[in-house]
């Protein structure tokens, strides 16, 4: 294995990056819980979600692939809730309307995911300093 200038710091950060924009999707499919008709008229809001890709240690790895990336955002394409609402400015002939595909308790156990690998990763930056610091001091005696 070959390992080009990498450093736990890099690495930190891609996940720090990575988990920030998985917690921002989240809370924009939260927001969006009850969207029943988005900006572009194309029906209700559909939830996305984030697709990271991590690099195999095994393999000759640069600095710039160090980490974890975001391949994707993509939108899940399981279907919408359908409720019986005649009253509703968006229902449709029959009296149903369409909701968004955004199930708050998935949504508030994937946040918590984000959130602890985030701070996972803030944890690294920490030890990374103390022990920059800790070998400082022992280079001045």
């Amino acid at each position: 294995m070959r390992v080009e200038g990498i450093s736990a710091w890099d690495i930190a950060l891609s996940g720090i990056r990575a988990q920030r924009l998985r917690m921002n999707i989240i809370a924009n499919n939260i927001a969006n819980a009850e969207t029943t008709r988005t900006e572009k008229g194309g029906g209700p809001f559909r939830r996305q979600m984030v697709l990271l890709k991590g690099y195999e240690l095994g393999k000759t790895v640069s600095s710039k692939q160090a980490g974890v990336k975001v391949k994707s955002v993509i939108y899940d394409m399981s279907p919408f809730k359908e409720v019986y609402e005649p009253e509703h400015p968006d229902a449709n002939e029959q009296g149903i309307v369409k909701y968004p595909n955004v199930q708050l308790a998935n949504e508030m156990a994937d946040l918590v995911s984000a959130q602890r690998a985030y701070e996972a990763n803030i944890a690294v930056f920490v030890a990374n300093r103390q022990i920059r610091q800790r070998a400082l001091e022992i280079l001045q005696r």
